[in-house]
């Protein structure tokens, strides 16, 4: 038997962040040489809000080069453009028709989201978790790397699968595998510099909110400096009346790769005056092989270009065996 197949996504709006790198790709980069990995693009769903058109194939590009220079292997992992392989839309149509629309307005980040675009919500908006559930299925994985926030669109994908299999499928022979959720413990959910209480996010409007891969080092001591702390001197985990505190302190563990006995130990009577230079330090250390190594895959844009040719063509021939098995279950016609 092969490798178990894992498969995960990011958005192509807006720049990466902290929150992006420690709650998905470093958790990528340590196990894909495990799995047969599959890590896309995800520039569909960038449009399901408003979006600048004269940025978004360019931040495609970004995002990949930022895989890469993260530490992703072409060796052991595909990385392509959802939108290069078109089964993802058409398997999602299949999907919306088999979905229950009460499926889709009880998802939590519709709810928030809708919300705040008012008017401006889109019918995209409202089905992007039976796209995501088309990403994930087509490429019928083993295990997907997801957030704690994301478990409710993984559920959902499940539930998408299993009326599939119930509805058009054999009890002993299923159309489609359903996939399980694999979460990382540590750094899953990283926090605002400027509210510990909500998540870090591209679509913040203030930067002051998230360290961004390609920040440089004089603006994220800047950042760690202006962040939102509280005036109690020591500092420690897990006190839910200092969200800020224990946000800080687990980005400082994961950065600087102590355990939390010995972060705990180390700060215990700190201020933050004496913390944030070191938070300081170990974000730059972190950050600056991978800024290094993403401009010099920017520099050669033939190099990314061949990578998500190679990448189209391997993740859409699995794709389309999958589509086309969806099709037959559904009853279409063969194409002659």
């Amino acid at each position: 038997m092969g490798k178990p197949r894992i498969l995960s996504g990011i958005q192509t709006t807006g720049d990466l962040h902290l929150g992006n790198y420690l709650g998905a790709i470093r958790n990528w980069v340590e196990i894909h040489r495990d799995y047969d990995s599959f890590f896309f693009m995800a520039d569909l769903h960038a449009i399901t809000v408003p979006h600048d058109r004269t940025q978004l194939a360019a931040n495609t590009y970004e995002v990949a080069a930022m895989y890469l220079a993260c530490g992703i292997e072409l060796e052991h992992a595909t990385i392509f453009v959802q939108s290069h392989v078109p089964a993802h839309a058409e398997l999602a149509w299949l999907f919306n028709c088999i979905t229950p629309l009460n499926w889709l307005e009880d998802m939590v980040q519709f709810k928030e989201k809708a919300i705040k675009q008012s008017e401006n919500v889109s019918a995209g908006l409202l089905t992007y978790p039976v796209l995501q559930a088309s990403d994930i299925l087509l490429y019928e994985p083993d295990k997907v790397p997801v957030g704690e926030d994301q478990k409710q669109h993984l559920e959902l994908t499940r539930d998408i699968a299993a009326r599939l299999n119930y509805l058009f499928g054999k009890e002993d022979q299923p159309v489609l595998k359903l996939p399980e959720p694999m979460i990382r413990a540590a750094g899953a959910r990283v926090m605002s510099l400027t509210d510990g209480t909500r998540k870090m996010s591209k679509s913040d409007p203030s930067d002051l909110s998230r360290i961004n891969l390609l920040d440089p080092p004089d603006l994220i001591q800047h950042k760690i400096k202006r962040c939102k702390t509280d005036p109690i001197r020591g500092l420690v985990f897990d006190d839910s009346e200092r969200p800020e505190c224990n946000n800080l302190l687990n980005l400082y563990m994961i950065l600087s790769n102590q355990t939390k006995v010995a972060v705990a130990a180390e700060c215990q009577d700190m201020g933050w005056g004496n913390f944030k230079p070191l938070l300081t330090e170990a974000t730059i250390a972190t950050l600056q092989p991978i800024q290094e190594k993403y401009h010099a895959i920017m520099a050669d844009e033939g190099y990314i270009q061949s990578v998500l040719k190679d990448g189209r063509e391997k993740a859409g021939a699995i794709a389309n065996q999958t589509l086309a098995k969806v099709k037959a279950a559904l009853g279409y016609s063969v194409p002659l």
